[in-house]
């Protein structure tokens, strides 16, 4: 049995450097979402009116994830996550001088940068981790994700603390802001440049197309046109894989974005017993994607996916079914845990054995991320006619189809497509490795 490569010190630090940031950017995810009331009341707006200045932070995530994956392919990694967290720290400043000036337009673009700055910054750490992921020949993308999972529960728990103590939100933004550049400055330092840069292969579909598109401007090098970017999904493996990433990105965001207020007012609770559960589905987020390696490793990124779909689907049929509201919420439990692995097993399967890996983890990136942003706002004009928790079926059903096409994550054969990186893929049987 062949052992897997031994990390080395730059490795270890370019990991560990993944790692960091990623907890930040969860970090400070949830501590704008925390204080969220805080500056809606700073703001002295209506509910409505808040609603337009979120808007600015869908614009963008959007933006920055669209952009990210070309920018990549042109620039590499490291100026990407560079860019991404510049706009993190900008945007977190801007927002804490809106809110502290009562000024919505203010916050409005700073959450238009902040969110620029997560879509940038996210698509290139799954970029980069599916590289670290192919050195090392062992999952690194599930603990990557587990990364950011903890950094919203220690976010949330210190956004509820500095509420309660009535902290000025400004001056909380700003110490979150202070602590993101500091994560960002070391981690690009970290990072190796050139990752994920690539040339377009004349050989490869997807990238002759995009450089055809580029010749009438002068021969772009890389397949970073709509054409090269839409060209990638010709690949019918790729297709299935971005159709599982959808339904297990759409689960989890539903619960991020419904869950505290399904149980409101689809189960009677409390306002604080809502949050509560959201904090127990994000510990159970937190917990699967620590611990999912191992079953990884032993059985496979298509087996794994599809109990994790299974376990979501249950999960998610007793909160939506059971009326018992202890029932629904220790239920919770089991659709953090289902929906933990599904995004990050599936965007490293994307780079599985293929030449033009940053490509289509950028591509299936963008799939989830979407799923993440557009998704789950949905299913609130559906709940305006069937309620949110008959809403909440259209996950079921998407869970349920995510089984039926879990076959397209097993590594592909060898052939024309497979890239002879000379480590054994990340997710493999321990049997494959003989």
């Amino acid at each position: 049995m062949k052992n897997p490569p031994v990390m080395d010190a730059t490795t270890r630090r370019w990991r560990a450097a993944l790692f960091l940031f990623m907890l930040a950017t969860g970090l400070s995810m949830a501590s704008w979402v925390a204080r969220t009331p805080a500056v809606r009341d700073a703001l002295d707006v209506t509910t409505g009116s808040m609603g337009l200045v979120l808007f600015g932070l869908s614009v963008g995530s959007m933006a920055g994830v669209l952009a990210s994956g070309g920018l990549v392919r042109r620039r590499g990694g490291r100026r990407v996550i560079a860019a991404g967290a510049g706009l993190l720290v900008a945007g977190l400043l801007v927002i804490a001088g809106g809110a502290a000036l009562e000024v919505s337009a203010g916050v409005f673009c700073g959450l238009a940068l902040f969110g620029a700055g997560m879509g940038l910054a996210e698509v290139a750490f799954n970029i980069e981790g599916a590289a670290v992921e192919r050195t090392l020949g062992r999952p690194v993308l599930p603990v990557l994700h587990g990364c950011f999972s903890l950094g919203t529960v220690v976010g949330a728990l210190l956004g509820m603390g500095l509420t309660a103590v009535r902290f000025p939100v400004g001056w909380h933004l700003a110490a979150v802001a202070v602590a993101v550049a500091a994560a960002g400055v070391w981690t690009v330092r970290a990072v190796p440049a050139g990752t994920g840069q690539e040339e377009a292969d004349p050989e490869d579909p997807a990238d002759s197309d995009a450089a055809s598109a580029a010749g009438s401007e002068g021969g772009g090098r890389h397949p970073d046109g709509i054409r090269g970017q839409l060209a990638v999904w010709r690949d019918r493996r790729l297709v299935l894989i971005g159709l599982i990433v959808l339904a297990m990105a759409f689960a989890e965001g539903s619960a991020n974005d419904w869950l505290p207020l399904l149980m409101v007012d689809g189960h009677g609770t409390s306002a604080t017993a809502g949050s509560l559960t959201f904090m127990l589905f994000a510990v159970a987020m937190t917990t699967g994607r620590f611990t999912g390696g191992p079953l990884l490793v032993r059985y496979g990124p298509a087996a794994v996916v599809r109990a994790s779909a299974l376990v979501a689907a249950a999960g998610v049929a007793l909160v939506v079914f059971s009326d018992n509201a202890l029932l629904a919420g220790a239920a919770v439990v089991l659709w953090g845990l289902g929906a933990s692995l599904g995004f990050p097993v599936t965007i490293s399967a994307a780079g599985e054995g293929v030449r033009n890996a940053s490509a289509r983890v950028a591509a299936v990136s963008t799939a989830g991320y979407a799923a993440f942003l557009v998704g789950p706002p949905s299913l609130g004009f559906l709940a305006d006619h069937v309620g949110l928790r008959n809403a909440m079926v259209v996950v079921l059903v998407l869970l349920g189809g995510a089984t039926l096409i879990t076959r397209a994550l097993r590594t592909p054969p060898s052939g024309d497509d497979e890239e002879p990186t000379g480590t054994p893929a990340p997710g493999a049987r321990q049997s494959d490795l003989v």
